[in-house]
């Protein structure tokens, strides 16, 4: 039993697992599938978390035990699980705003996803855990929690039938959102990368149109694709905090900007007059809660997502730096990398 731990930059080891022991309310997950999300290259390249650690929050696998005091799971279900799980009472609980609970964060799997076993607490199976129907493969199990993020992302914003959406970054996150939109009868879904391999699968995957900014004028190139219409939210997919200020000229009067990716700790100059003068509005997403596991489930059991289709590369376990590589380089043509168990 094995977990691939986190010591640094290009520095990860794999370990022996130190217990699996569970208590009478916890269970044992055999990790079959773990994905690969932006955040742990964010952390694994910029070396933004405490190490040791092990890394990992998109899962899913089979469950090897039950503590006596489990009653919804039983041995071989097939489930996904999500690492972070809130109080449910606290003030801001009690709003809805679930990711903004002190113990959201505090909360994790034990040891992390990239691990061949995991200890899944009480809270955990009760509010992030569900099973995977037949026809669902772990590979699309483990996208539940990013479709999950989107999902609470969308519940941000008012996007109605025929408004015009911008989504600037075309990863995973990007490919995601773009399909929401298309269920969501977005008119023109516009993705907008410099990475022409991501630009081209954004066309297979709901986007009517793409731009690349180091080649084209995108203000000139939004106006000509939506007949002059302009753009009525944009989404920030990329961990590029000079975006907002781009989004900020690119936005149409009255229109919504979506702030889902995590900006660096900076001053970033925006024309603020638009508040007043156009009515914009800006809000930020982060991560899911516990309601959008479900509907993020039913999403991909019904194809609206095409969860399968984006994972490119699959790695075992003991190659987990390769595959961090993998999804940070472009010149890998990656877009969901996955860690496999089995």
């Amino acid at each position: 039993m094995k977990k691939n731990v986190y010591y640094g930059k290009d520095d990860f080891r794999m370990e022996e697992l130190e217990s699996v022991e569970i208590g009478d309310r916890e269970l044992l997950l055999k990790m079959m599938c773990c994905g690969v999300c932006g955040t742990d290259v964010h952390k694994a390249i910029d070396q933004t978390v405490s190490t040791p650690t092990v890394l990992g929050h998109e899962v899913s696998g089979i469950i090897e035990r039950t503590g006596r005091e489990v009653k919804d799971f039983k041995v071989g279900d097939r489930v996904f699980v999500a690492h972070h799980v809130p109080c449910y009472s606290c003030e801001q609980c009690r709003k809805h705003n679930y990711s903004l609970c002190p113990q959201f964060k505090a909360t994790n799997l034990d040891p992390g996803g990239f691990s061949n076993y995991i200890i899944v607490s009480d809270k955990h199976i009760h509010s992030t855990m569900g099973k995977l129907p037949d026809g669902v493969s772990y590979e699309e199990g483990a996208l539940v929690e990013p479709v999950a993020c989107c999902l609470h992302g969308f519940s941000k914003v008012d996007l109605e039938p025929g408004d015009n959406v911008l989504i600037m970054g075309a990863g995973q996150i990007g490919i995601i959102q773009s399909q929401i939109a298309r269920y969501k009868l977005a008119n023109q879904i516009i993705v907008s990368d410099v990475n022409d391999f991501r630009l081209e699968k954004a066309l297979m995957f709901g986007a009517t149109n793409t731009i690349n900014p180091s080649k084209q004028d995108i203000h000139k190139e939004l106006l000509m694709m939506t007949n002059g219409q302009g753009i009525d939210l944009i989404i920030i997919s990329a961990g590029i905090s000079t975006l907002l200020n781009d989004a900020m000229n690119l936005i149409k009067r009255g229109g919504q900007i979506l702030v889902f990716a995590p900006f660096k700790k900076e001053d970033v100059q925006i024309p603020a007059f638009r508040f007043f003068e156009d009515e914009i509005k800006v809000v930020g997403a982060y991560s899911s809660t516990p309601l959008d596991y479900e509907p993020a489930l039913t999403m991909i059991k019904n194809k609206v997502i095409n969860a399968q289709a984006m994972i490119t590369h699959k790695f075992p376990l003991e190659e987990l730096e390769s595959a961090i590589r993998s999804a940070h380089d472009p010149g890998e043509h990656s877009l969901k990398v996955v860690i496999t168990g089995y």
